[in-house]
């Protein structure tokens, strides 16, 4: 007759072993759940069977990935590491009184890590795809592809300032414009969003004067702004000083500090617009006529700068502290050269 089965126990009699014979007694550490206890198997059990005993007891884990390390191997003959599809058929009787030292991953992280890895190949092979389709383009297609990747992808007029539909046009003039499209391409530039800066935001005013900030880069590219707008909101800004801006601003995208480099790239890129520029600044496209232009404000004025440096989540109150900081700068320089300091910018002049 046989003997009522004992409940399943982590600690003694794992898989049941016959009492007619001594249990096969091995000690098991599972740090992950700070587990060190003596299990006892059968003389007939194998390490799969071990492997087995675990999996009942810890199943959030992949025991079919488990490696057991014996802590001391003084017994002769035993390996440094046991896993399941190598040793599933030795028996234990050849672990016996050795500590073994188990380690498995979690379901879940091992899931996780599937996951990750197979986007990871997805999107190397849809990479690999569209290169080689942009590679069977047409100089055309390649051209359309690039005026797709490069370019300000969103255009934003300020909606609380008047006749904001005219402000859109003016950016979707500055995206259209060949010399723009045509250094964006070259460069690789791209702008998450193009927008229009208020200018009571970007000017401050104090007893040395009035300064006016006439774009800003944020993050490298992320978001461009432009002064489109007369100080009265009545009219905006030659096109072309908006434009040579914006080239300014493109050049943050690779440089923040006004240094050498940037100067250098900055000058490259206006050259380059400059010769795109086959529309010689026509006023019309599509036959609509876009904003007025202003004539009074064309040219870069005492107290006009383009910018500070392509800055990163500034408030406009920082911004027109920091303008005030550089025209205090700039006036002082031009006191000690008998009135002919450099342009407020930190070293930009109107040329």
């Amino acid at each position: 007759m046989d003997s009522p089965e004992p409940a399943k126990d982590a600690q003694l009699d794992s898989l049941n072993p016959s009492t007619d014979e001594p249990p096969v007694e091995i000690t098991i550490k599972f740090p992950p759940e700070k587990h060190t206890q003596k299990w006892a198997f059968s003389q007939t059990d194998t390490f799969e069977h071990l492997i087995l005993a675990l999996s009942l007891e810890f199943p959030s884990y992949d025991w079919s990935k488990a490696k057991a390390l014996p802590e001391k191997r003084s017994q002769p003959g035993l390996k440094s590491i046991y896993t399941p599809s190598d040793d599933g058929p030795l028996p234990l009787t050849t672990l016996h009184t050795t500590t073994l030292r188990l380690l498995a991953p979690q379901t879940s992280a091992l899931t996780t890590l599937q996951t990750q890895r197979a986007s990871a190949q997805t999107w190397q092979a849809n990479r690999a795809l569209a290169r080689a389709r942009y590679a069977r383009l047409t100089p055309t297609q390649r051209r359309t592809a690039d005026d797709t990747n490069h370019t300000f992808h969103t255009l934003r007029p300020l909606p609380h300032l008047p006749n904001a539909a005219r402000s859109l046009a003016f950016l979707e003039r500055l995206k259209a414009d060949p010399g723009i499209r045509a250094a964006m391409r070259k460069h690789g530039f791209s702008v998450g969003l193009l927008t229009e800066m208020d200018p009571a935001s970007a000017t401050s005013a104090s007893h040395e004067g009035v300064t006016r900030i006439l774009g800003l880069n944020r993050n490298k590219g992320e978001v461009i702004e432009l002064r489109l707008r007369t100080d009265a909101y009545d009219g905006w800004r030659d096109y072309k000083v908006i434009r040579k801006t914006l080239c300014h601003e493109l050049a943050h995208n690779v440089h923040s500090e006004h240094d050498k480099d940037f100067w250098a790239l900055c000058r490259e890129i206006e050259r380059e617009v400059e010769r795109g520029d086959w529309k010689h600044g026509g006023q019309t496209v599509g036959g609509e006529e876009y904003a007025p232009e202003r004539g009074g404000e064309d040219e870069m004025e005492e107290g006009m700068v383009m910018d500070h440096g392509g800055w990163g989540g500034l408030s406009a109150r920082e911004v027109r502290a920091r303008a005030a900081e550089a025209r205090w700068s700039s006036l002082e320089r031009a006191t000690r050269q008998g009135g002919e300091g450099e342009g407020s910018d930190g070293g930009e002049k109107k040329e």
